[in-house]
């Protein structure tokens, strides 16, 4: 019958393959840059390419992917670039003075101090761009306050989760300029040509969802009062601190002007990050003979994900040498039954089985793009909905997953008394509030772009 030969078809092409192998080994826990390498391999294989002793003007799986690393060679190096500077920003002291001001500030109120709360994660992402690492100054000295407003933190959770993630879907800074060049870039690879301000332009309603989201979590879901007990939390990252602005500090401020003017000018983060980086170094807000500790700091911090972006280039490199690409759109279009909506659903329920698995939505990207701009161009959709759908795709399960920055960071902080589940209170709460309004957002939009 035609629909099992499409089922067939399906499930013997070397890309799906690939693909549910990478799920698979994700979700059982092995570290996903093992996992992609192994998925490559093997859809490598499937797909007929050789592991050893390819023939004269072909290449072998293991040639094909390091070939590849170069289409994410850039955005490596801006992951590196700016893991440096925020390992500057933490080694000056800088985010802790800013994060312990702000604690001081805070009233009473529970509004006041999510908004202030999700404000600073929002910052952390593009203006000074130092990730989670606020998170071990700033949340456990609230935590006592927050026992006394009986306030949910599940709703914390979701604020952080909210500002981790929103910023590098809708705004070219910092992180978010990293994400939107990926999808750019990606998606020109695969025919598409879109630029930064392409995605810029049509992720606006993806932001919305989130906002929507959040504001369900805050006023809806988790806006009964709950109790904690008041157990001693660890503190000590933030008592050492003195609140006193030296000029090492003024000077990173400087620094983190610079990174934005130039980010603005040139839409490069990594040479805006090096320029930050400069001017560090030319006015001694770190010692000359400190310089390898910073940059091995940055490349603790962001080193695993730029090699996961390096490999992901590869995969994808690979993924299209297969051939199966072609015989998967065409047999997905047939499966769908030619309707966008239907096509919308499936290519968003993909995107959040990757990326739980993988952790991180910049890596996901590369593997949908190769996928899913063939088979959105193949069913009519416009340039619009095509990045709409490959972002949300990628950004759907960043909130939820166990192996994201985005829940491990609140969790790090909310968690330093004990009382706050990773999973529970983390990765269940973050994944109702944000994936479902992204993904009702995705296949809705989609269909009127």
């Amino acid at each position: 019958e035609p629909s099992m030969s499409i089922l067939f078809s399906l499930l013997t092409n070397p890309v799906t393959i690939s693909v549910l192998v990478l799920c698979v080994l994700c979700l059982t826990g092995l570290n996903v840059l093992l996992s992609m390498l192994i998925a490559c391999i093997i859809g490598g294989v499937a797909g007929g390419i050789p592991l050893l002793n390819a023939p004269e003007g072909t290449q072998t799986v293991m040639q094909l992917l390091t070939g590849g690393f170069a289409s994410n060679a850039t955005t490596a190096l801006a992951y590196i670039l700016l893991g440096t500077f925020a390992t500057c920003i933490a080694t000056t002291g800088l985010a802790d003075i800013l994060s312990k001001k702000l604690s001081r500030l805070l009233g009473g109120h529970k509004l006041a101090l999510i908004g202030v709360l999700t404000l600073v994660a929002c910052l952390s992402q593009n203006l000074i761009p130092v990730h989670i690492a606020y998170i071990p100054i700033l949340v456990p000295p609230l935590l006592g306050m927050m026992n006394r407003m009986r306030l949910d933190r599940r709703a914390v959770a979701c604020a952080l989760a909210f500002g981790h993630k929103a910023p590098y879907i809708t705004i070219p800074f910092g992180f978010g300029l990293i994400f939107q060049r990926v999808i750019a870039d990606n998606l020109s690879e695969n025919g598409l040509s879109v630029t930064v301000k392409d995605v810029t332009a049509a992720n606006w309603s993806i932001g919305v969802a989130m906002l929507i989201g959040l504001f369900i979590a805050v006023f809806v879901l988790y806006r009964k009062p709950r109790d904690y007990h008041d157990i001693e939390a660890d503190t000590s990252a933030a008592e050492v601190i003195s609140e006193k602005l030296e000029y090492r500090h003024y000077v990173m401020l400087a620094a983190a002007i610079v990174v934005a003017v130039v980010q603005v000018i040139s839409q490069d983060l990594a040479l805006s990050a090096l320029c930050g980086l400069i001017i560090i170094i030319v006015f001694r807000a770190i010692k000359w003979s400190d310089i390898d500790e910073q940059i091995e700091g940055g490349i603790r911090l962001m080193g695993q994900i730029a090699i996961i972006m390096l490999v992901a280039g590869g995969y994808a490199s690979v993924i299209k040498a297969t051939g199966g690409i072609d015989a998967l759109v065409n047999a997905g279009i047939s499966a769908v039954g030619g309707s966008k909506a239907v096509a919308a659903v499936v290519i968003t329920l993909i995107g959040l089985l990757v990326t739980m698995g993988i952790g991180t939505s910049f890596g996901t990207v590369p593997v949908l793009a190769v996928l899913f701009v063939p088979m959105c161009s193949s069913l009519g959709f416009s340039t619009p909905a095509t990045i709409l759908l490959i972002s949300a795709a990628a950004a759907l399960g960043d909130a939820g997953s166990p192996a994201s920055d985005t829940t491990l960071g609140p969790t790090s902080g909310l968690n330093a008394d004990g009382q706050h589940d990773h999973i529970r209170d983390t990765c269940i709460p973050t994944f109702i509030a944000f994936n479902i309004p992204i993904m009702i957002c995705a296949i809705l939009m989609s269909q009127v772009l």
